[in-house]
C-alpha cells in the first residue's frame, strides 16, 4: 500500500473543545492542523494557504457551514471538504452531497473514524496529483502526438489503474482490440514508473519469424548457429534497467513461453549460445486483443505463463465502448496530421463529426486516425466536411467483400499489415508474412484433420517429417486434442 504523506488540514468549528479534540488527534498522524471559529474566516484561510481537507461545522455564526461549502464549489485547488452535523439525518446528508461535500461525520466524533477519513482524502489526493504529473512525462517523454486521449468514465478508470500500478514492479498484461491504443498504455506505465529514465523496449511477437524470436528476444553469443557471425544483444538485454513490452503475446511460440516463464521465475536468462546467466532487469508488460482464457483454454497457451502475466490486468475499451471521445480525438488528430503532414486543415464541422461518431468503429481508435488522414489529404486546407469523412463510403472494415477472390482479401490484409507501420517499414517482409499464414494454415488443417499428421502432411502437399518439423518452428503442439 502506498505510504500516504502528511496533509494540511482546516478545523471551522465554533466551539474551541471541539477544534482542539480534533486537531490533537490529527495531529498524532503528522498532520499540519489549523483551526478557526467562522465560515468567514475560513474563506480568508483558504484564499490565503494551501489545505488538503477541511471539517466545517454546519451550524456556525453568520454563515453556515453549507454556505462555505457552496463558495467554495468549483474553486481550483479547493480543499476536501466533510461536513460536521450535530444530527445525523438524510436531509443532511443529501444536502452536503449535492453541495459538493466529500462526505459527513456526525457528533459525539469517532476520532479513529475521522483519522481514517482523512487518510483517505490524502491518498486520493495524491493519486489525482500523480495523474497530472503522469501526462506531463509521457508529454516530455515522446513525441507530440504519441498520447493517451480521452475523458469518458472508462478512460478516467484506465487512467486511475495505471496511478496505482506504474509504480510497481507487477506485470500487466493488456486487454483490448486492435487499434484500441494497447502500446500508448504501455508506454504510460513506463513512463510513470521508477524505471522512467530507462529504456522502453517493443517487441512485436507475432512480426518476427519464429525461427528468429529466440535470438530476437535473448540475443545470441558468436557461433551459436549457422549465420551468428556476432554477438548479438537481444531485447531483454536492451531493456535493462527499464521496461520490456511484449505486444500480441497469444503468437509466441510455444517453446519460448516455456523459456519467458523460466525468465520470470529465476529472473534471469542465457544468450542462445551462451552459458553465463544474464540479471532480467526489466518490467514486463504485456498485451493481446484475443481472450487469452480461451487461449489456454484451447491448448495454444501455457496456463501457468498466464497467470504469471497477468498480475495486473488492464482492459482497454473499444471506441464504440467510449464514443464521447471521438471529438477530443478528432482535435488531437488534426494537430498531429496538420504538424506531421504539413496540412492547414482548420477543422470539421459539426456535420462530419456527428458522422463520426454514429459510425462503428471496428478498428477503433487507429481506423478513425486513418479516416482523418485521408480526409484531410483530399481537404488539406480547409474545414472538413461529412463528405470528406465519408469518402471511403463509410467502410468500416476491409473494403474487400466476404466473397471476394481470397487474393484480394490477403491484399488488403497484407496492406492493412503494412500500414500500421507507416513509413518505416520492416526488413525481411516476405519472410515475415509467410511465417505469418503459415502457423494458421497448418493449424486449420490440422484441426481439419483431427490432428492426423499423415493427412495433414497430404493435404498441404508436403511430408510428415517436414510437417512436424514447421509445427516445432512455428510452436504448434500437433499432439493436442483437436475437435
Amino acid at each position: 500500500m502506498t505510504e500516504v504523506e502528511s496533509g494540511r488540514i482546516l478545523i471551522v468549528d465554533d466551539e474551541a473543545d471541539v477544534r482542539r479534540v480534533i486537531a490533537d488527534a490529527l495531529r498524532e498522524d503528522g498532520h499540519e492542523v489549523t483551526g478557526c471559529a467562522s465560515a468567514e474566516e475560513a474563506l480568508d484561510l483558504l484564499q490565503s494557504g494551501s489545505y488538503d481537507l477541511a471539517f466545517v461545522d454546519i451550524t456556525l455564526p453568520g454563515m453556515s457551514g453549507f454556505d462555505l461549502l457552496e463558495r467554495q464549489s468549483g474553486v481550483p485547488e479547493a480543499p476536501a471538504i466533510v461536513i460536521i452535523t450535530g444530527r445525523a439525518t438524510v436531509g443532511n446528508a443529501v444536502e452536503a452531497t449535492r453541495r459538493g461535500a466529500y462526505d459527513y461525520v456526525t457528533k459525539p466524533f469517532d476520532l479513529d473514524a475521522m483519522r481514517a477519513l482523512a487518510r483517505e482524502v490524502l491518498e486520493r489526493r495524491q493519486l489525482s496529483a500523480r495523474f497530472g504529473d503522469l501526462k506531463t512525462r509521457i508529454r516530455a517523454s515522446y513525441e507530440p502526438g504519441v498520447e493517451i486521449v480521452g475523458q469518458s468514465p472508462p478512460m478516467q478508470e484506465i487512467y486511475k489503474l495505471i496511478g496505482r500500478v506504474a509504480a510497481s514492479t507487477a506485470t500487466v498484461l493488456i486487454q483490448g482490440q486492435s487499434g484500441t491504443g494497447k502500446e500508448l498504455i504501455a508506454r504510460a506505465l513506463h513512463a510513470y514508473s521508477d524505471r522512467w529514465e530507462g529504456p522502453f523496449v517493443a517487441v512485436n511477437c507475432s512480426a518476427i519469424p519464429a525461427d528468429l524470436l529466440e535470438s530476437e528476444m535473448f540475443g545470441h553469443e558468436r557461433g551459436a548457429f549457422t549465420g551468428a557471425t556476432e554477438r548479438r544483444i537481444g531485447k531483454f538485454e536492451q531493456a535493462i534497467g527499464g521496461t520490456l513490452f511484449l505486444d500480441e503475446i497469444s503468437e509466441l511460440p510455444f517453446p519460448l513461453q516455456a523459456k519467458l516463464l523460466r525468465v520470470l521465475q529465476e529472473r534471469e536468462f542465457t544468450r542462445v549460445g551462451g552459458r553465463d546467466p544474464i540479471p532480467a532487469n526489466c518490467r514486463i508488460i504485456t498485451a493481446t486483443n484475443k481472450q487469452m482464457a480461451q487461449e489456454v483454454a484451447a491448448g495454444r497457451f501455457r496456463e501457468d505463463l498466464y497467470f504469471r502475466l497477468k498480475v495486473v490486468v488492464i482492459d482497454v475499451p473499444s471506441l464504440g465502448e467510449r464514443k464521447e471521445d471521438i471529438p477530443l480525438l478528432v482535435e488531437h488528430f488534426l494537430e498531429k496530421i496538420n504538424r506531421q503532414h504539413k496540412f492547414q486543415v482548420r477543422g470539421i464541422t459539426d456535420d462530419a463529426l456527428a458522422r463520426l461518431i454514429e459510425r462503428p468503429w471496428p478498428g477503433n481508435v487507429r481506423e478513425l486516425e486513418n479516416v482523418l488522414i485521408r480526409a484531410a489529404a483530399l481537404a488539406p486546407n480547409r474545414v472538413l466536411t461529412a463528405e470528406d469523412v465519408e469518402r471511403d463510403g463509410g467502410e468500416v472494415g476491409p473494403r474487400t467483400a466476404p466473397d471476394a477472390p481470397f487474393e484480394e482479401i490477403v491484399a488488403e490484409r497484407v496492406r492493412s499489415y503494412l500500414a500500421d507501420f507507416g513509413d518505416a517499414l520492416p526488413r525481411n517482409v516476405y519472410e515475415r508474412i509467410v511465417r505469418m499464414v503459415e502457423r494458421p494454415l497448418i493449424e486449420v488443417v490440422l484441426d481439419r484433420t483431427g490432428g492426423n499428421q499423415l493427412r495433414a502432411a497430404e493435404i498441404l502437399g508436403i511430408n510428415r517429417n517436414t510437417l512436424r518439423k514447421k509445427c516445432t518452428e512455428l510452436g504448434i503442439d500437433p499432439h493436442r486434442k483437436r475437435s
